[in-house]
């Protein structure tokens, strides 16, 4: 099931993931379960107008609310790529993000993609996020159709 964010949320988020990743304290690695894992398909599709469809597969254990969100970088360009929620019974799922980023010049070819499954911890009495997995990996845009 896709989830849309107002902007504001989707900066805020990305900005958080990115301070958790990285700035994460060493041997936080070692707290995440090795069966909880993400990967990004090398293709990403680059609509007609603008919407930008990213896509992977991952496998998570943990309980609670869980999504897998997406950052696209091409060139100076930077946008979250929406977020969608995560299925964690330890089996492999795939994740499917779209989303039109705003004042976007992308155009089709190279482009980086990080994606991160993350679970809402709430044991401190604020819903805090905890980093499950994360993948970064070069991709390639290409035209929808094309």
């Amino acid at each position: 099931m896709a989830l849309r964010f107002p902007a504001a949320a989707t900066v805020a988020g990305t900005l958080l993931l990115t301070l958790l990743t990285g700035a994460a304290p060493a041997g936080a690695a070692d707290s995440r379960s090795m069966s909880d894992e993400v990967t990004v398909s090398p293709t990403g599709v680059l609509g007609s107008d603008g919407t930008v469809t990213l896509s992977g597969t991952y496998r998570c254990s943990a309980s609670g609310t869980v999504f897998v969100s997406s950052k696209l970088r091409a060139g100076a360009e930077e946008h979250g790529i929406g977020g969608s929620s995560a299925k964690c019974d330890g089996r492999r799922h795939s994740w499917t993000n779209r989303d039109t980023p705003r004042r976007s010049t992308l155009a089709t070819g190279p482009a980086e993609v990080e994606a991160t499954v993350m679970k809402l911890d709430t044991s401190s009495g604020l819903p805090m996020p905890k980093l499950l997995a994360t993948q970064r990996q070069f991709i390639t845009l290409v035209a929808e159709n094309g």
